[in-house]
């Protein structure tokens, strides 16, 4: 006898209704991911083909500073002939980017803000029927033209960068980055910048601000020090004292000059950069919680930032890690790198309140009749520090100007915090100069982050070009 069950003849069809909702659903998240996520790679990519047709209908937009200065512009002639100029030459040639041989900076960022226009509708279409073009929106930057002229002309003939910004939001004010280029002869000189025996041992084209990885020196005491509060209360009650150098298993590390600081407690260390002291710092460090420390301030991160960067990378590690690696890590050596854009943030942290902004360089998009299209708004990129743990480091950092290293800074209208930086990087070589801080010291309002390759000392390289910057804002 066999047995036969009763199947429901409704259930394939709920099966397939299961399965093209599950669909539907799978649809809709990917277009909303996409929407959210990747739009806006995808439709400033140099392949997409809308930007063809665009720029058929739409003359470029400008870009312009905060302070109302025209950094690009297309220019049309008489026969119609379209023309991208940079009045500033190579001024702002890194950070406002190109236009032609592959675009850069914010001529790649914004570019499809700058192929659409929002003047009246009515008026589009009048100029599409006639055959003109419209006028492309403007993006309006965050970049103060006065004071990225200061900075530019401060590093003078050296290989470097600069990044000045507000700690408070994040606008980048200045950004600067040597050698550079001229923009408007691109096409004449791409041969000479791309050949091995020109632009490429100057690397004239990157944009050291973001994309140079540099050792943070001296520099990198901020986030030794911070990591030596965490970890010992009594950090007060620090005492040391320096002989100008110390030995750990043949390695032998020296304090600038051989120079013996004495007694000295954790501030007077800080202040007077003392590597021996730093060095023995880090032997008592919790590598576990210096690298949770160092990730939590974005290292081995992609920073928050529209345009090209590198991530800056901290290695140390509890297992494989020895002794003397520590000890050079601790005073900035090692294998730590950083990006001057990165220092920049990383005392814009300090300055902040603990508080980490993310940098953005454009401000607001406006229509060719000046009407506010898009606006950016600050937003947080990380909360690494306490405010207490920052008023501490901060207090470190002002004693460097008052006491320590960089006193050059100390005559100034407003009271200055920093840090200073002397990066061994080559045998034979002389050291990269840094320095990072802000001013005013009670009430932040800049940021400088100053890289200076291969010269010397922070103190005679980096801190000249940082007073011209402050003063140049503050006076």
């Amino acid at each position: 006898m066999k047995l036969f069950t009763h199947k429901d003849p409704k259930k394939p069809i709920y099966n397939l209704i299961y399965i093209f909702v599950g669909l539907t659903v799978l649809m809709v998240g990917y277009f909303s991911y996409f929407l959210i996520a990747r739009s806006g790679e995808v439709i400033n990519s140099a392949y997409n083909k809308r930007q063809d047709i665009l720029s058929e209908r739409i003359v470029r937009g400008s870009i312009l500073s905060a302070d109302g200065e025209v950094l690009a512009k297309t220019v049309v002639d008489k026969d119609g002939k379209e023309t991208r100029e940079y009045p500033y030459d190579e001024v702002f040639a890194h950070v406002v980017g190109r236009y032609s041989k592959g675009k850069t900076g914010i001529e790649e960022t914004e570019n499809i803000r700058l192929l659409t226009s929002n003047i009246n509708s009515f008026e589009v279409m009048y100029s599409d029927l006639i055959g003109e073009k419209s006028p492309g929106d403007n993006v309006v930057t965050t970049l103060n033209a006065k004071l990225q002229q200061v900075a530019y002309d401060a590093l003078g003939n050296e290989k470097g960068a600069v990044v000045v910004l507000e700690p408070s939001t994040g606008k980048i004010l200045a950004m600067v980055s040597k050698p550079s280029y001229d923009p408007n002869n691109i096409d004449e000189i791409w041969e000479e910048l791309t050949s091995s025996e020109g632009g490429k041992t100057n690397s004239q084209l990157v944009n050291r601000a973001t994309q140079g990885l540099y050792p943070p020196g001296s520099t990198f005491k901020v986030l030794t020090a911070l990591e030596y509060v965490r970890e010992n209360p009594d950090y007060v009650d620090y005492d040391y004292t320096c002989e100008g150098k110390t030995k750990y298993e043949g390695m032998t590390i020296h304090c600038y000059n051989n120079k013996a600081h004495g007694e000295e407690d954790l501030e007077e260390s800080f202040a007077k950069s003392c590597n021996t002291s730093f060095a023995t710092i880090g032997k008592s460090l919790d590598l576990n919680g210096f690298y949770s420390l160092c990730e939590d301030f974005l290292f081995n991160r992609s920073l928050p930032v529209t345009m090209e960067s590198n991530k800056s990378s901290f290695t140390l590690q509890t297992s494989g890690s020895s002794v003397k690696e520590v000890m050079q890590t601790a005073i900035g050596q090692g294998n730590t790198l950083v990006t001057p854009l990165h220092n920049a943030m990383i005392t814009a942290a300090v300055a902040n309140q603990g508080v980490m902004m993310k940098p953005y360089v454009v401000d607001h998009i406006e229509n060719a009749n000046g009407g506010i299209v898009k606006t950016y708004s600050p937003g947080t990129a990380a909360k690494p520090i306490t405010p207490a743990e920052a008023n501490i480091i901060g207090s470190m950092m002002r004693s460097v100007v008052t006491d320590g290293t960089a006193t050059k800074l100390d005559n100034l209208s407003v009271e200055v915090a920093g840090k200073t930086g002397s990066a061994d990087h080559a045998e034979n070589k002389p050291a990269h100069a840094w320095f990072i801080g802000y001013a005013p010291y009670e009430d932040p309002q800049i940021v400088v982050s100053v890289i200076v390759e291969s010269v010397g000392t922070g103190s005679d390289y980096a801190v000249p070009i940082a007073k011209k910057i402050l003063q140049a804002y503050f006076e």
